[in-house]
């Protein structure tokens, strides 16, 4: 019976370490699904989707504790059942002047109508310009059946002159 497991990972950031990874999840005969991996304040920071057979997660682990024996914290989670999509999709990207709170006054319009967010990125860089610090995000949504495109748009945009951002929704989530 196939397994799927999440393998997460934080460590000091080196060449190699992605490879340690896909060799440890190879070793254990696990199929890499699906990842997101990235630099984050200085350290190596991932997720990893791999799917197995249920009989070799122990070799997974073992595998995985080698892996960490290089620097690298690992942990292995279940994963979930995927769920349907049954909403619409959007892409919502924003853009602003960086303050703290940003983040949590878009979520929560975005929490309070239902919206699922299925992925999320965020980053800060100087400004062209001005040199002053920009945010920007870059979201995938599902919306629920009872909130249209329309309404999430009015909602973001009667919190956009309080938090000083731009947005632009657009029809798919792709």
């Amino acid at each position: 019976m196939k397994s799927r497991m999440i393998l997460s990972a934080v460590g000091s950031d080196r060449p190699g370490l992605t490879q340690a990874i896909a060799e440890a999840v190879l070793a254990a005969g696990g199929n890499w699904l699906e990842s997101h991996l990235s630099r984050l304040g200085g350290k190596y920071v991932g997720s990893v989707l791999v799917e197995l057979d249920a009989n070799r997660l122990p070799a997974l682990e073992q595998a995985i504790r080698q892996v960490d024996a290089t620097g690298l914290q690992v942990a292995l989670v279940p994963a979930g059942e995927e769920p349907a999509a049954t909403g619409e999709a959007l892409r919502l990207e924003l853009v602003g002047q960086d303050r703290p709170g940003i983040v949590r006054e878009v979520t929560a319009v975005l929490s309070d109508l239902g919206v699922n967010i299925e992925d999320f990125v965020t980053s800060t860089q100087n400004s062209a310009w001005s040199g002053e610090r920009l945010f920007r995000a870059s979201a995938r949504l599902t919306l629920p059946a009872d909130a249209p495109a329309e309404r999430v748009r009015a909602a973001l945009e009667a919190i956009s002159g309080e938090i000083m951002v731009d947005f632009t929704i657009t029809g798919s989530g792709g």
